[in-house]
């Protein structure tokens, strides 16, 4: 029986990760994230940074970290053997347990014409909040998306009551209101930043 297993990111996956992100992104021609963000991930925003394992071998990984109360979800990868199956779901479920107890927000980014990645940020309750013009450069806009507090509550439960989650209560939603603020996301990014789908 074959098993999947998450777990959060120590400094011994940083070699991993860089040749997970060559292999997912860098053949089509894609920007691959810079060795420094994928060290600090490793390093020091483990707490919402994850990787998946299929029978020992890597399948995915999620990079996020928080500002304050807002989440900001940078990357979703799956390597394309792995993309359809339950990998996306328990990557996701990890980053959103992280998250859900001291987030208001969840913020990411976009192309516009990446049909697929917004019809799963629609999925998971996103709204598409407005467009940030030559994002990554000239040409280079993206759609910012983000799933509020409530939202965040609404996936707690589900994912409760589908047996992928322990504790659904503690995502119910504080008394602050306050503003979000914008950091935004990288290229290539789609749910919630980047997840390349099957082809």
């Amino acid at each position: 029986m074959s098993r999947y297993q998450v777990r959060n990111l120590d400094p011994s996956d940083y070699a991993t990760l860089m040749k997970l992100e060559i292999e997912i992104f860098g053949g089509d021609g894609e920007d691959v994230l810079g060795p420094y963000y994928v060290r600090l991930c490793c390093d020091f925003y483990n707490d919402t940074c994850f990787i998946v394992t299929h029978d020992g071998e890597p399948a995915g990984y999620i990079l996020g970290f928080m500002r304050d109360r807002d989440a900001y979800c940078t990357t979703l990868a799956v390597m394309p053997k792995f993309q359809g199956t339950r990998a996306v779901h328990y990557l996701l479920r990890a980053f959103c347990q992280a998250v859900a107890p001291r987030a208001d927000s969840c913020w990411f980014t976009v192309k516009e014409d990446n049909a697929a990645a917004r019809a799963v940020h629609a999925t998971l309750g996103a709204r598409e909040v407005g467009v940030r013009k030559d994002f990554y450069g000239p040409g280079e806009d993206r759609i910012v998306s983000v799933i509020e507090r409530d939202v965040f509550a609404r996936l707690a439960r589900r994912y409760k009551r589908l047996g992928f989650a322990e504790n659904a209560d503690s995502a119910a939603a504080p008394p602050d209101s306050r503003p979000m603020l914008l950091l935004g996301g990288r290229q290539g990014e789609v749910v919630p930043a980047r997840y390349v789908e099957a082809s």
